[in-house]
């Protein structure tokens, strides 16, 4: 299968979870989620979903806990949307990316605020 056709069915499966997630589950444990991507297996049998959760670990956890739960609904909803000849089986992940990137920003903001203090410092020697 080409990866052009790979890549239009794993935009296609993020924009359907997305709005399954949004506009049809009615978990109070799925809050503050974002689909960030979607990964399809070469045989189209498999789908990693990656998710980005805002809130602190133990709402992570909960979050990741109710979209377990409701994997075999989203499948369903997915396979329904689609006009493939398998629906995959879905896998989601937490995407730990927008993480590190806030974490490396802020990093990098004390590192400059850290060398401000060090050149007015010595502008005033």
């Amino acid at each position: 299968m080409s990866s052009r056709r790979m890549e239009r069915l794993a935009e296609a499966i993020k924009q359907e979870v997305s709005k399954i997630i949004l506009y049809e589950l009615k978990d109070p444990r799925i809050s503050f989620i974002t689909v960030t991507k979607a990964e399809v297996a070469p045989d189209l049998k498999r789908a990693k979903i990656y998710i980005s959760i805002l809130g602190d670990d133990v709402i992570q956890k909960q979050t990741l806990r109710g979209l377990e739960n409701a994997k075999g609904f989203i499948q369903t909803k997915v396979g329904s949307c689609l006009q493939i000849r398998y629906t995959p089986l879905l896998t989601f992940c937490l995407d730990e990316s927008i993480k590190k990137s806030a974490h490396i920003s802020k990093l990098i903001d004390e590192a400059v605020k850290g060398s401000d203090i060090i050149i007015k410092s010595e502008l005033e020697e």
